[in-house]
Order: structure tokens, then C-alpha cells, then sequence
């Protein structure tokens, strides 16, 4: 039987436009390695009903299917989150506006995941404020799709997180007021689309990426509808595309003068968080 690396080394030389990374991520979590598990365990013989899986997982990764779909999860702050085509894959820089809005996040808080998708915002919320024993948090997690609530409900009984409220919503439309919104909306330019990974174009909700010409369009809706939804020394946290500081702070400068507005950059050193409150 051939080994982990044996096939590694066979499948990246015949398939040179999938990342490496992406192969190493299927086949460690398929057998549910560490990283460091998985490198140790390199050069060992897989047995015949490893190798048939894996076999077939790779041959996905050939058809462009992105590596979470096909081993069904992704990982976020710690936390394993079941995804599934048409769904958002939670991406790693969203961890850092989860963790700026949890310095933020007080008992007895009414806090609103908007766009939720997979769910993984609430999911990592909810577990890292138990963590730090902050206490009566009333979530919601709101999207404008059927498939994504779904797919958030089965990961918040995954972590038994029984007290959800899910609801079906566009932006704030029909919402009640909370303590604390988080978000990350879609931000991406239309034109932009030739651009990007076609593993993303061809698996991920186009309704979860693109927001128009500018990538702009679900900030103009929510500036106008975030004052009716956010109580008094409420706080709000959203994602957005790098070269889009400038322009949302004018937006905001111009439709929010009540609000203090603060922009974070990521762990790359470019812009990509905003955080407004009540002044």
C-alpha cells in the first residue's frame, strides 16, 4: 500500500493548480490527524479502506470541490464546524472579529449574528464567552437563506447551544434591537469575480460574496437600519474588504455622525474590521 506522502507527492505533481495545503488539510482531517500527526505519520503504508476514501476525496479535490465540503467541516477558533456546498466556509480572518467583539461582550447581552451561514460566528461567541464566564447572552443568528439556517442549527445542537434563536431576515429588516451585532457581510466587488479562486465561484452562495459594483451595497442598507436595532452604549463589528476603508468611512462619517467608529486592521496589518458604538 502506498503511504500519505507517496500519494501527496503523486497527486500535487499531476494536479499543479491545487495548493498543497489544500491536500494536506484532506487527508489529515479525513483520518482526524493533528498536522503534527499527520507529518509524523508521512511515510506510513495506509490501509485498503483508508486509501478507497481517500482516493475518492482527492479525486473531488481534482473536480475543484473546495477541501472543507469534502470532508464536511472547517475549523474556526478552535472549533469544528460542519459546513456543506452553499454554504460560507468560515474564513480565518473572521477570528479576529470575533475576538476584538468578545472584549466587548457583557452579561446579560442580546447579540445578533448577522448573515450567519455556517453558524461558526455564534458557535465560537457563545463557547468563548462561557469560557470567560460571561453569562446570559441571548444570541441570534439570523441569514436570508433556508440552506444557511439549517446548516447553523445543526452546528449550534453539535455544540449544544439549545437556545439559539434563528431567524430569516434580509440585513436588519423585521429584527429587534440588541446589545451587540457582529457580521461578515458579502464585500466583494462584482467585477472582482473573474479574479478569485474558481473553487470558491463554483461552491460557495454567490448572495454570501458579491455586493455589488463597489462591494458596498449591504453597508448602505445596514448604515440606514442599525440605529433602529442597536440599544443605547450598543456596539456593532463588521468584516470588510481591505482597499474599503476609506470609502466606508466616509459612509459612515456621513449616515452615523452618532456613532464613535474605529477601524482595526488584521494580523496582516491591513484594514479589514470596523466597530461603531453609541458616542
Amino acid at each position: 500500500m502506498p503511504s500519505f506522502r507517496t500519494l501527496r507527492t503523486k497527486f500535487i505533481a499531476e494536479n499543479p493548480q491545487i495548493l498543497a495545503e489544500d491536500v494536506d488539510f484532506v487527508l489529515a482531517e479525513r483520518q482526524n490527524l493533528t498536522p503534527s500527526q499527520y507529518r509524523l505519520q508521512l511515510d506510513q503504508d495506509l490501509p485498503k479502506e483508508q486509501l478507497t476514501q481517500i482516493k475518492k476525496d482527492l479525486n473531488k479535490l481534482h473536480k475543484g470541490m473546495s477541501p472543507q465540503y469534502i470532508v464536511g467541516h472547517a475549523w474556526f477558533l478552535g472549533y469544528s464546524i460542519d459546513v456543506h456546498p452553499g454554504v460560507l466556509i468560515p474564513r480565518f480572518e473572521t477570528e479576529e472579529l470575533v475576538t476584538w467583539a468578545l472584549d466587548y461582550l457583557k452579561d446579560n447581552s442580546k447579540v445578533l449574528d448577522l448573515g450567519t451561514g455556517s453558524g461558526a460566528i455564534t458557535v465560537a461567541l457563545a463557547k468563548k464567552a462561557e469560557c470567560k464566564n460571561i453569562n446570559n447572552i441571548v444570541y441570534y443568528a439570523s441569514d436570508i437563506t433556508d440552506s444557511a439556517l439549517r446548516q447553523s442549527e445543526e452546528n449550534f445542537l453539535k455544540f449544544n447551544l439549545n437556545d439559539i434563536i434563528t431567524r430569516k431576515a434580509d440585513a436588519l429588516i423585521g429584527l429587534e434591537k440588541f446589545d451587540l451585532i457582529i457580521s461578515n457581510p458579502p464585500y466583494i466587488k462584482n467585477s472582482e469575480k473573474d479574479l478569485m479562486d474558481q473553487n470558491v465561484i463554483k461552491n460557495e452562495p454567490e448572495e454570501a460574496l458579491f455586493a455589488g459594483a463597489d462591494g458596498l451595497d449591504f453597508y448602505r442598507r445596514f448604515v440606514k437600519q442599525v440605529p433602529k436595532h442597536l440599544n443605547k452604549d450598543g456596539h456593532f463589528f463588521l468584516e470588510f474588504g481591505f482597499s474599503q476603508k476609506d470609502l466606508l468611512a466616509e459612509l459612515f462619517a456621513k449616515e452615523l455622525p452618532e456613532f464613535t467608529i474605529e477601524f482595526k486592521n488584521d494580523l496582516a496589518g491591513k484594514p479589514r474590521m470596523v466597530h461603531g458604538r453609541w458616542k
